[in-house]
């Protein structure tokens, strides 16, 4: 049997797991990421793959973006710092495993996932979001991932949804993500006086009738409802896949969701509005990684 290695570079922690031909994690190794010197982790990761002492075929590995995923390039990451900036890692890894590495992002290598053996698995288009810290996508079209002209595409979250919205971090002001994700839900949560941790319990202030906390979740489901039916406009996906915490963990929210799509779309693009919850857990960009492996050996 043949195997490939799927690697998940984080701002904290990097995960490499063994993957199987059938996409089973085999596998798997855990160690905090050196976010300042590249060549400390990338030595790990080249330890544990010829630990692994099996056939690999390839390696697929995700990282903390922008990326330049046509060149196999990290670009300027906030999390990651110094000599990681401007790194060839796909070129860089490669060398050090003897093995061809390829790099994509976190949402990509879910929705590829989710795509493959998922809830998109018997379809042809297949759009994920993941709502979480973030709020990161992926299109995914014939089992491939759709990158665009210069691997930006679904780089959605500076898309401006909100015209002078709320701004968080980086994100321009009204971006989907500073209005619909789960730190921006918290922060605009705080900023309203609330004493909340993190999106659930903002939430839950809303189920109990706090007029503030209500407009936040009303426009984080609104707003993203707005994004998800102009997909359809444009795309016309089979299914759109939501997961992430935000998604997977407030009650009703996926279901609000669709609701408001269908109430957003052409009469006729109704009956094809599917919006569903992942059914995938958190190693869903692993087995994307490893499949992206497997399909490059085709």
């Amino acid at each position: 049997m043949k195997y490939a290695v799927a690697i998940d570079i984080g701002g904290t922690n990097t995960r490499v797991a063994l993957i199987d031909e059938e996409l089973n994690i085999v596998s798997r190794e855990q160690f905090s990421t050196d976010n300042k010197e590249p060549e400390i982790t990338l030595n790990k990761i080249s330890d544990i793959v010829k630990a692994f002492d099996k056939d690999i075929t390839g390696i697929g590995m995700s990282c903390p973006g922008p990326l330049d995923l046509i060149n196999g390039k990290v670009l300027t990451p906030p999390n990651l710092n110094g000599k990681w900036h401007n790194l060839e890692i796909s070129k860089v890894l490669s060398e050090k495993t003897g093995k061809p590495v390829y790099l994509d992002n976190d949402a990509n290598l879910a929705g590829l996932a989710e795509a493959v053996v998922g809830e998109g698995k018997d379809c042809k288009i297949v759009q994920y979001f993941t709502v979480s810290t973030g709020l990161g996508a992926g299109l995914v079209m014939d089992k491939k991932i759709y990158l665009g002209a210069h691997g930006f595409a679904n780089e959605v979250a500076n898309s401006i949804m909100m015209q002078d919205g709320p701004q968080i971090g980086n994100i321009l002001p009204g971006g989907i993500e500073a209005i619909s994700s789960g730190t921006a839900i918290t922060e605009r949560a705080k900023r309203a006086g609330l004493v909340v941790n993190h999106a659930g319990e903002v939430n839950d202030l809303a189920m109990k009738g706090n007029k503030e906390a209500s407009e936040i979740m009303k426009d984080a489901k609104n707003y993203l409802a707005n994004f998800i039916a102009l997909i359809y406009g444009y795309a016309d996906p089979d299914i759109v896949i939501l997961g992430g915490s935000v998604a997977l963990k407030i009650e009703g929210f996926v279901e609000e969701v669709e609701n408001l799509v269908k109430e957003k779309v052409y009469g006729v693009m109704k009956p094809y509005v599917k919006v569903r919850k992942s059914t995938l857990n958190e190693d869903s960009g692993l087995i994307g990684a490893g499949y992206l492996a497997f399909s490059k050996e085709k």
